[in-house]
């Protein structure tokens, strides 16, 4: 796990309304129940000269890097909640998969395939695929392939937990490189290498929020650069 940094996360968009800051990968968003560094140490820092500390409007998981919009006040964030209720949000993600994609999978796709929840005492808690689950819809192009290992664009439809990490675990057969819970741990990743590229808000008679994240450093290092 990459270690938390001390200073506030990086901002890549910024107006009366909304931030929209590169979240570091190993970073809780919420205070984890065994407590520990988070989010919400650094929203006081990142007030920039507002009265009240911005909210985060979506989640990301801890090992997810990039993208995450903010709410600088009440009324913001009720619209930007609506926003994404109403689909007019639009994220893109980078992943590096643990291998090359088989030949039958092609080089771009969808996929639709609905997730429910399931905890055992063995494994704990996961998604899994499920025909009564909530309906997770997925399309993907597939950037790069180097050392073995391929670099997957991903524009998640829908939003539910874990989505695609087991879209891609499930449905295309290669799990994301150092996912714990849908494959195992890898010496060659410090995390699940997922990162959240970009963000996208329609706000209609506004200007769109539009944000873009850098590759991690971890990305780099396997390869994968924003070229």
């Amino acid at each position: 796990m990459n270690a938390l940094p001390n200073s506030a996360p990086a901002i890549l968009y910024e107006d009366g309304e909304a931030l929209v800051i590169n979240k570091p990968a190993g970073m809780p968003v919420d205070r984890p129940r065994r407590g520990g560094p988070c989010l919400e140490d650094h929203l006081d820092a990142l007030k920039l000269g507002f009265q009240r500390a911005p909210v985060p409007v979506h989640r990301l998981d801890t090992d997810t890097s990039g993208c995450l919009l903010l709410a600088r006040n009440p009324k913001a964030l009720k619209r930007f909640n609506k926003s994404f209720e109403d689909r007019l949000v639009a994220k893109t993600y980078v992943g590096i998969l643990a291998s090359e994609l088989g030949e039958a999978a092609g080089t771009a796709g969808r996929i639709e395939m609905s997730l429910s929840k399931i905890s055992s005492a063995e494994k704990g808690w996961r998604m899994i695929p499920a025909k009564k689950g909530k309906v997770a819809v997925t399309d993907w192009t597939l950037r790069e392939v180097k050392d073995g290992l391929a670099l997957l664009e991903m524009r998640p439809e829908t939003g539910r937990t874990h989505q695609l990490r087991v879209h891609t675990a499930s449905e295309l057969g290669v799990a994301l490189l150092g996912d714990p819970v849908y494959s195992k741990a890898d010496p060659r990743a410090p995390r699940t290498m997922l990162h959240a590229s970009g963000l996208t808000v329609t706000r209609p008679g506004k200007t769109d929020i539009v944000a873009m994240a850098p590759m991690p450093a971890d990305f780099i290092a396997l390869g994968f650069d924003d070229g």
